[in-house]
This record gives structure tokens, C-alpha cells and sequence, in this order.
């Protein structure tokens, strides 16, 4: 019947969303290694549903570049390089400066910054910026890459572009798959992950977009650095 049809997709859609959700968080938390063979079959496995929409979520996180397709062999975890790394933060720093840029001279669509809808909302993204916050500083990498992530999607969203939003989400994912394998060579990160989400919503919630591209600035210096240090074993 179509009823059961549609309701039948929809299962299977929501399925194939949960299982590309939990295999990110691995490649994030580490647990999957940059090279390492991701099987329909031994996923299948894992998580007790038939091969359908693993493949499907396979697909989606290969689409997304955390996953490499072979031909021959399924999926692997991608490998990227300390060069690539570089690239993506040059590409988020472009496209985050000229967002600013564009926010403090009035251009369509982004929002006002005196808006009070604008305002309102701000804040409850400062409150998830308080949870990375608290993490990055307890040096929490798994907590805080979650935050993280939510924190700059709702950011990002708040000026009204879902194409940007998509794609600074996916190049901030793809920046955290990279450095992760990093990152996680220093046992205590205190004090070396950078923290200032609140900071930054602070500058945006007063229309200081100069500080606010500073803060950006600054963070995308000091990651490329952290990730430098650690990939020369300093």
C-alpha cells in the first residue's frame, strides 16, 4: 500500500542519517584511522541492519570527503595531509572574512546585526559557544568537536545563506577529520584547543565585525600552528 511504502522510505531514510551520523563521530573521535577499510558488510554487522542503508550512508560520507570509494575494495577513511589541512584553513578564513565583510556593510541577505530577532537567537547560539567553551578548556576534544560543530552551524545560519551554511559545515568537518589524527598524538590538550565561541558571538551581538575578524583570524592561525607543531612531533 502506499502508506506503508512511504512510511517504509522514511525509516529507511532516518536509518541511513543515524548510521552516517555515528560512523562521522568515529572518523572524529579517532576510533576509525585515516586508510583504514570501512565494509557495508562488517557495518552491516555492527550495528544489526541490512546492507541498504549502510551503503546509502557510506555514500553520503564519501559525498562529504571523509571516505574514499574503491572500486574494488568498498570505503576507506580518507587520508589528508598536513597540506591539505593548510588549504582548508585558507579556504574557511576566506570565506568566514568576506561573511563579515559583508555583514558590516549591510549587503542582502545577512541580517541587520541591530535586529532584535537577530539579537535573540544570538544568544541561544552563545550558549552552545559556553558548552565548547567549558570543553575545549577541560581539553575535552571528543565534547568539544561536538559543540564545536553545532555551534558554527547555528552560527552560520543566523545570515541566511544555506549554501554557506552547507559548506563552511562540511569544510569544518573535514577540518576536524584532519587535524583529529593530530590532535590526538598530545595526551592533555588544556589549554591548547581554542575557546573563544563566546567571544566571538559577543563582538557579532555589539556590530564589532573588525573584532570579530580578528577572532577568526586568530583561530585559524593558532589551529594551523597546534596541527603543525604536533605533526613534527613538538
Amino acid at each position: 500500500m502506499p502508506g506503508n511504502s512511504g512510511t517504509g522510505a522514511v525509516t529507511r531514510s532516518t536509518l541511513r542519517q543515524q548510521i552516517a551520523d555515528a560512523l562521522r563521530d568515529e572518523v572524529l573521535a579517532g576510533r576509525f584511522q585515516p586508510g583504514q577499510e570501512c565494509t557495508v558488510k562488517e557495518i552491516a554487522e555492527q550495528y544489526g541492519v541490512s546492507a541498504t542503508p549502510v551503503r546509502e550512508a557510506l555514500v553520503d560520507l564519501s559525498a562529504q570527503g571523509l571516505l574514499e570509494a574503491d572500486q574494488h575494495r568498498g570505503f576507506r577513511v580518507r587520508e589528508y595531509s598536513l597540506d591539505d589541512f593548510r588549504a582548508m584553513i585558507e579556504a574557511r578564513g576566506l570565506v568566514a572574512d568576506g561573511m563579515f565583510r559583508a555583514i558590516s556593510e549591510g549587503l542582502k541577505p545577512f541580517p541587520r546585526l541591530d535586529d532584535p530577532s537577530f539579537t535573540t537567537t544570538l544568544a541561544g547560539v552563545r550558549r552552545r559557544g559556553e558548552e565548547a567553551q567549558r570543553a575545549a578548556a577541560a581539553g575535552d576534544l571528543a565534547v568539544l568537536i561536538g559543540y564545536d560543530l553545532r555551534f558554527w552551524r547555528e552560527l552560520v545560519a543566523l545570515f541566511g545563506n544555506p549554501y554557506l551554511s552547507d559548506f563552511l559545515h562540511r569544510l569544518r568537518v573535514q577540518c576536524w577529520a584532519c587535524s583529529v589524527q593530530y590532535l590526538r598524538r598530545r595526551t592533555d590538550l588544556r589549554g591548547e584547543l581554542w575557546s573563544r565561541h563566546t567571544a566571538l558571538v559577543d563582538a557579532l551581538a555589539t556590530g564589532d565585525t573588525t573584532t570579530a575578524r580578528t577572532i577568526v583570524a586568530e583561530y585559524n592561525t593558532g589551529a594551523l600552528a597546534l596541527v603543525e607543531r604536533l605533526a613534527n612531533g613538538t
